[in-house]
């Protein structure tokens, strides 16, 4: 999957994952204590709007045009700020401990970049800050309710403890899940959810 196909995809009036955040995150996020936050992927930008409007200064970045036009535009609707750039996983840079939060949300990617994005967040990462994950695991394979099917591509409890074993975890599970995200996630799913501190 490449721009284009996220450009397409983001490109009509209806947000492709809703309005709405990520419900996980959307909890743990609330456990948190406003400061700098980071949303790697982040799509049509639900997910960074809403913690910009809870009192995050919010950077995001994606490497689809349309998504960051969407994005811009949801910021405005809900009357908050956001720094969201066009930008390829596989290249974007950021200073070190800069955020106090990072969150990535079904963010799958080829190996190579996301273990290259993942350390590269430990380090963009301020001491004490944290990181939320959450993706689809590969009994996700198995349903009909999004993500990739190349099994690479998918979270699992042995390529989080690996990407992220630096970190202090407060939280790992596989679950199965209910999702109701815009009209690509709904249904029956299967997850990975972490939460981890530097």
């Amino acid at each position: 999957m490449n721009a284009e196909f996220w450009n397409a995809r983001y490109s009509d009036n209806e947000y492709a994952y809703g309005k709405e955040p990520n419900q996980f995150f959307a909890e743990e996020i609330k456990k948190l204590t406003p400061g700098t936050a980071l949303f790697p992927c982040d799509g049509e930008g639900r997910n960074s709007v809403y913690a910009a409007a809870l009192g995050w200064k919010v950077s995001a970045f994606d490497f689809s045009a349309s998504g960051k036009e969407k994005a811009d535009k949801l910021a405005s609707e809900n009357n908050v700020e956001i720094t969201f750039q066009t930008a390829d996983a596989s290249a974007v840079e950021y200073e070190a401990e800069q955020f106090d939060l990072i969150v990535f949300t079904f963010d799958h990617l080829p190996e190579n970049i996301r273990m290259r994005l993942h350390k590269e967040a430990i380090n963009w990462l301020k001491p004490g800050g944290e990181i939320i994950y959450e993706a689809y695991n590969p009994k996700q394979l198995n349903n009909n309710t999004g993500g990739p099917k190349d099994l690479s591509m998918l979270g699992s409890r042995d390529v989080i403890a690996a990407d992220f074993g630096s970190l202090t975890t407060q939280y790992l599970e596989e679950l199965q899940v209910e999702v109701n995200e815009g009209k690509f996630h709904n249904g029956v799913a299967d997850v990975i959810r972490f939460v981890g501190r530097k």
